[in-house]
């Protein structure tokens, strides 16, 4: 590209020629100016419109921060109050805990020294009331800790006091101490007799019940049945097993209703009174064993006497 200058201050014309790298540099040099203005204005609008406004700006933030701090200290503050709510409600219940926990003990017949090696020991407590003030985070989990404590070992007394209940009622109805018929037992008792088919002397295993025939025949205690047969002397016999190798033995029945296997409860019926077998006429004929040896029934049967008298007398 050729550029001619004609002016009245030259004596000749001259001749400029400008290629692409001229025009290249003139326009880089364009940019540069234009950016290096720019910036400037920038940074002036920028640095005299924060000097104006930063004042505002950052009490603003300030107002923001603190409006953030006190929501998350009333939240924090509503959680303390509703955990101590909570934890003034688990002490009442722990209270209730006691004195149910008492109560169970005497019916359990456990005795007070055992009951308080399960708990800590209880410590003196007293002085002038004081108004109370709110908890902070590590009192509260300071008191609920030692109340998680406290109810563990109490949960671990009640324990106690289920498994010796459970323990008493499982022996106790494993004992043959229920009347097997609701008749006196005083009709051969148990011992040496007189044989009423040979006339001599001989050993009587059991105690008879004299009833009429059809008489219910009840378990007198729980078990599993281990016979039910004909016997050629005990006639109809239900023999039923209680555990711990003591069996007890129902002879002379009518009717057997029960099989070998079965699971009886206490005061179940499972014959009737009959004069089976070697048998002078209608009678129960109630044995108690321990290890195959017989025992005398006396004493078993005078606690159930004994325990259903009152109940009688209650109804």
């Amino acid at each position: 590209m050729h550029i001619i200058l004609v002016s009245d201050r030259m004596a000749t014309a001259r001749s400029i020629t400008l290629t692409w790298g001229h025009a290249l540099l003139f326009a880089g040099a364009l940019f540069t100016s234009v950016l290096v203005v720019s910036s400037l204005f920038s940074y002036v609008t920028v640095r005299h419109a924060a000097e104006i406004r930063l004042p505002f700006l950052q009490e603003l933030l300030r107002a923001m921060n603190a409006e953030e701090a006190q929501r998350s200290k009333d939240f924090v503050r509503e959680n303390l109050n509703a955990m101590a709510v909570k934890l003034g409600e688990m002490q009442a219940q722990l209270l209730r805990l006691d004195t149910i926990g008492e109560r169970l003990a005497g019916m359990a017949g456990v005795k007070p020294q055992e009951l308080k090696a399960f708990e800590a020991k209880p410590d003196g407590r007293g002085g002038p009331l004081v108004l109370p003030a709110a908890m902070s985070s590590t009192e509260l989990q300071r008191a609920v800790d030692a109340l998680a404590y406290r109810v563990e070992a109490k949960s671990d007394t009640i324990s106690m006091i289920e498994s010796q209940m459970l323990e008493d009622r499982i022996r106790k109805s494993l004992l043959p101490t229920s009347l097997p018929v609701e008749v006196q037992w005083n009709a051969s008792t148990y011992g040496w007799r007189v044989d009423p088919f040979t006339g001599e002397r001989a050993m009587h295993e059991g105690v008879d019940f004299v009833a009429t025939p059809g008489t219910s025949i009840r378990a007198a205690a729980a078990g599993v049945v281990v016979s039910a047969e004909r016997h050629p002397q005990y006639g109809n016999l239900v023999e039923i097993d209680h555990g711990k190798d003591l069996t007890t033995r129902y002879a002379h029945a009518s009717r057997i209703l029960v099989k070998p296997g079965q699971l009886v409860k206490r005061g179940q019926k499972i014959a009737e009174v009959g004069s089976t077998g070697r048998s002078t006429g209608p009678h129960l004929h109630f044995e108690v064993r321990i290890r195959g040896l017989a025992q005398n029934p006396d004493r078993f049967l005078r606690l159930a006497q004994a325990t259903q008298r009152p109940a009688a007398h209650r109804h």
